[in-house]
């Protein structure tokens, strides 16, 4: 991923990173799979694994406050409502020349388009849920998302 990820590179990850079914165990596999790298990487943040906005796996490294939970929920609402990771909302509307807290007239204490939030798609189905990281720079949070789901799909299809 290029540090500056364009919206067809993002779309793309969207369209890669598919389930081919997730439930309850998924997400904790997959919940305990992003913690492991969040704690090799040293890095303090909190995790959100949601599907139909239940939690299903929740957890928060060393270093990792009460706000990344708020972020957490604010940048996971974005993905409910847009169906798009967190990311990809943010550039969507920063390529069109606008501002997502000025433009998108959603209240800002409650939806957040920085990246870390990212949709957690079933073939067939479509977006069901979301895998949320808070803690780091936005595109870092995106990145530690997106690099587990890669290793974790490709393990669960190998």
């Amino acid at each position: 991923m290029t540090e500056h990820p364009t919206l067809d590179e993002l779309a793309a990850q969207e369209a890669r990173l598919v389930f081919d079914r997730f439930d309850d165990d998924t997400a904790w596999e997959l919940g305990v799979a992003l913690r492991e790298a969040a704690s090799a990487a040293k890095a303090p943040v909190a995790i959100s694994i949601r599907r139909n906005g239940q939690r299903l796996f929740h957890t928060a490294l060393p270093g990792a406050t009460a706000d990344n939970d708020g972020w957490l929920e604010r940048k996971s609402a974005v993905v409910d409502r847009y169906g798009h990771s967190s990311l990809y909302v943010g550039a969507e509307f920063r390529a069109g020349g606008k501002a997502f807290e000025d433009s998108s007239r959603l209240d800002p204490g409650r939806y957040a388009a920085h990246g870390g939030a990212f949709p957690v798609i079933v073939r067939g189905v479509g977006c069901i849920g979301t895998i949320a990281v808070s803690g780091l720079p936005q595109r870092e949070d995106h990145r530690l998302v997106v690099e587990t789901l890669e290793a974790f799909l490709a393990r669960d299809r190998a």
